[in-house]
C-alpha cells in the first residue's frame, strides 16, 4: 500500500485462539497485563483509545470502554454512547492531524463468540491507495498487517496524543 511499510502474514489461526479462549483483551489490557501491553493514545476514567497489535494501516487504533460492555444498543445509555462518540471523534481528528489521510475509517467489529468487549476501530486510509486496496480490503488482517516496532508505535502514539483535544 502506498505510503505504507509491506504488510506480513497474519496468524489468523494464533489470533482466534487467542480471542476466543483467552481473556478478554480490553479488560486484560485495563487490568496492565504484561501479554496485552498496548500503545495508549487516550485514557480517562471511562475510555481508552491504544494502537492495534496489529495494524493494517499505520495509525490503526481502538476505542473502548473501559467497563465491560458488549453491546452499544443495549448496555449504554444514549448519553454515555455520545461521550463515548465525542471521544472517538476525538482520536480520529487526532490521528488525521498525524497522519495523511484520505479517508477516516471507522467501526465497530466482535462477536460474542470473539472479541465481545465493545471497542472502535479508526484506521486512517492514506491518500494515494489504489481503490481495489481501499475499504475492507485494507481493514482486513487476512490481506496481511503492518510490522511494528516498539519504539516506531511509541513515536506514534505520542505524536497522536499531541494532536488531542477532547
Amino acid at each position: 500500500m502506498k505510503g505504507q511499510p509491506a504488510k506480513t502474514a497474519f496468524d489468523l489461526d494464533g489470533y482466534e485462539r487467542r480471542v476466543r479462549e483467552g481473556p478478554c483483551f480490553v479488560c486484560a489490557l485495563v487490568a496492565g497485563h504484561p501479554d496485552y501491553r498496548h500503545h495508549d493514545v487516550y485514557e480517562d476514567d471511562d475510555t481508552i483509545a491504544f494502537l492495534a497489535r496489529n495494524p493494517t494501516l499505520l495509525g490503526h487504533c481502538l476505542v473502548a470502554p473501559k467497563q465491560h460492555i458488549e453491546c452499544w444498543v443495549r448496555d449504554m445509555r444514549q448519553h454515555d454512547f455520545l461521550r463515548f462518540q465525542g471521544i472517538v471523534y476525538a482520536v480520529a481528528t487526532a490521528l488525521a492531524a498525524a497522519l495523511p489521510t484520505e479517508r477516516m475509517y471507522s467501526l465497530s467489529l466482535g462477536s460474542q463468540q470473539g472479541n465481545a468487549h465493545l471497542h472502535w476501530h479508526l484506521a486512517p486510509l492514506p491518500p494515494g491507495v489504489p481503490y481495489h486496496q481501499q475499504q475492507f480490503h485494507a481493514l482486513m488482517a487476512e490481506n496481511g498487517v503492518l510490522p511494528t516496532d516498539e519504539e516506531a508505535q511509541a513515536a506514534l502514539a505520542r505524536d497522536i496524543r499531541r494532536h488531542l483535544s477532547t
